[in-house]
């Protein structure tokens, strides 16, 4: 008998493990080309990034007289190979800009002839034309929108003469364009400082005016950054500021801008990097980031989804959804690839202090662990099929064994189940209703110690077909989920039947607002279950188990063990999945 459960197991495991792309209903191998998102390229980027580092070269922009630097030729071997990972010039530049910021490279160095700056280095070497900041788009966050606002706003204050302290008309001949202005109390004391403020006020407030017209709720880093870039568009970059602000030489008007925007937005004043505790200053973050975006060229939208996927490296949760409560699509997971290199990079690191670090707080942020760092796995594994490095060499050490174990474990139960008699739906129906109860634990965990009081989530009657007629919302979850959710926080209590399809829209449009405060508390465990296609091996494992008993044909069991899986099974795929495990499960064991 054992002999036979080992057997069965290891065949179900090893079937499991042969191709990554079968433990999820993202299409990974789609990402490896880049098409639709570019975490990937993000992930190899952090490779080649750490491992030249770590290899002795220089991250040094420099303000030298010379026709290249050293860096480039670091910057040229990222940028082609997020190119080969997928990115687009602009894209591809934007992504090796932004890491090289993170790796400690200085966003601008030098003024005038000489001058160098990390976005327009990166975008020249890409082999891309430089665009106006109206051309750059956020995130997609459900709708998109450009930073055509933030310029707009900026330009009409200029024409209506309140964007500065001080209007050309009242500037005489030969003081304009001089150094007279450029380098004296006039320009570094009263006039770009009052334009970086207020043009950055301005930005930032038009951009986050702009979201929510479009529907979207306004995201402040974004908004901060995009806000920046349009008024370092026209402001002077490299001006030296009063010496109240900084220090002669090293702060330029860049960090006003920055200051400005992350105020006006609401951003804390200091952001700590994951893993690590390393603190940043958020108004210097946020100036040369819009420095970078109004140099880089003109990124798509899903370049900007993998700068926001970036900037989750930071424990604050200013960005990206790849570090939070909810296990995003794979194709969303990045917030980590920085964090490590920028571990990597530090004197002395421990691999396995920051292994075990990465664990600890991605479990603990996580509404369902199991799903945060088998994402982090399988992310990891195919950015290696592209690049192999030190950043996703680790990724996948923190995190195998989390994997091998949830899909022993899975096996384990399968097998034991059937064993006992048990039918394939009950047994997927089961670790279904297992996951279903983590995740409300878990989120009301997490919202408990956000809240600072007892927080507890219940949802109930998932199925399809919540008001749609066709056949593909009827037949999977997530296309027109129904539940009902109940949530208590402390002494407030909501009831809430038809929670996304109902109670959501109603909300939204001014109606039931007694309950608004209950929304984001039920939005975690109801997204998380809504994504939870990112993880299918509530349906893949038990049928490789069972199809390494020839209880039935594989296809015959990946079909019962779908329609059983009322979570994992939201979007279409787990059937071929986990047809193809099965199929080979069946082999192994017949060899064995």
């Amino acid at each position: 008998m054992e002999n036979e459960k080992s057997k069965v197991i290891t065949a179900a495991q090893m079937a499991a493990v042969s191709n990554i792309s079968h433990l999820t209903n993202d299409r990974i191998e789609a990402l490896a080309g880049g098409h639709g998102m570019l975490n990937i390229a993000v992930h190899t980027v952090a490779n080649v990034i750490t491992e030249e580092l770590l290899g002795g070269g220089s991250v040094s922009i420099k303000f030298a007289d010379a026709r290249h630097l050293p860096v480039e030729s670091i910057l040229k071997k990222a940028i082609d190979t997020a190119k080969m990972s997928g990115a687009d010039g602009a894209n591809a530049a934007l992504i090796t800009a932004c890491l090289m910021y993170m790796a400690g490279s200085a966003a601008q160095v030098g003024i005038p002839a000489g001058n160098r700056k990390l976005g327009a280095t990166c975008r020249m070497l890409a082999g891309v034309d430089r665009s106006g900041v109206s051309a750059v788009p956020t995130a997609k966050m459900n709708n998109k929108i450009s930073a055509f606002p933030a310029v707009m706003a900026i330009n009409q204050a200029m024409i209506d003469g309140t964007l500065s302290p001080v209007s050309g008309n009242d500037i005489p001949k030969r003081i304009s364009g001089s150094p007279l202005l450029g380098h004296s109390a006039l320009g570094e004391d009263i006039i770009w400082p009052g334009m970086a403020q207020k043009g950055a006020e301005i930005g930032t407030q038009a951009m986050l005016d702009a979201m929510a017209g479009a529907s979207i709720r306004p995201d402040a880093f974004q908004a901060a950054v995009l806000g920046s870039a349009a008024i370092l568009e026209i402001i002077h970059p490299d001006a030296e500021v009063p010496e109240s602000e900084g220090t002669y030489g090293r702060t330029s008007s860049v960090r006003l801008v920055g200051k400005a925007a992350a105020a006006k937005a609401g951003l804390p004043e200091k952001l700590h990097l994951l893993l690590t505790g390393l603190e940043y200053d958020t108004g210097q973050l946020v100036g040369d980031l819009g420095l970078i975006l109004k140099d880089i060229g003109a990124p798509s939208v899903i370049g900007m989804m993998a700068f926001t996927e970036i900037f989750a490296c930071f424990s604050e949760g200013i960005s990206g959804s790849s570090t939070g409560p909810v296990n995003a699509p794979l194709g969303h997971i990045g917030g980590y690839a920085a964090a490590v290199m920028k571990a990597l990079l530090q004197e002395g690191a421990d691999k396995e202090e920051i292994c075990k670090t990465l664990v600890e707080e991605r479990s603990k942020t996580s509404a369902y662990p199991e799903s945060a760092l088998l994402g982090i796995n399988l992310i990891a594994r195919k950015a290696e099929e592209l690049k192999r490095g030190p950043v996703t060499t680790l990724l996948i050490n923190a995190t195998e064994p989390a994997r091998i174990k949830a899909i022993y474990s899975k096996a384990v139960f399968a097998y034991d189940k059937l064993k006992a008699g048990r039918q394939l739906e009950e047994i997927v129906e089961e670790l279904d209703n297992e996951r279903l109860a983590t995740v409300e634990k878990r989120a009301g965990e997490i919202l408990t110690d956000e809240c600072g009081e007892k927080v507890q989530i219940r949802v109930e009657n998932i199925h399809s077909g919540a008001r749609r007629t066709s056949k593909l919302a009827k037949k999977y979850t997530d296309f027109d989920i129904y539940c009902d959710v109940t949530v208590y926080k402390g002494e407030q209590y909501a009831n809430m039947p038809g929670f996304v399809h109902n109670i959501v829209p109603r909300v939204c449009q001014g109606e039931m607002q007694e309950i608004i405060w209950a929304l984001p508390l039920a939005a975690v465990a109801v997204d998380d279950i809504c994504l939870a296609g990112c993880n299918i091996l509530n349906v893949v494992i038990p049928t490789a188990v069972a199809s390494a008993m020839n209880i039935d044909e594989p296809s015959v069991l990946a079909a019962s063990a779908e329609k059983s899986a009322y979570i994992t099974a939201g979007i279409p795929g787990c059937k071929a999945h986990a047809t193809a495990v099965g199929e080979l499960a069946r082999s192994i064991a017949a060899e064995l």
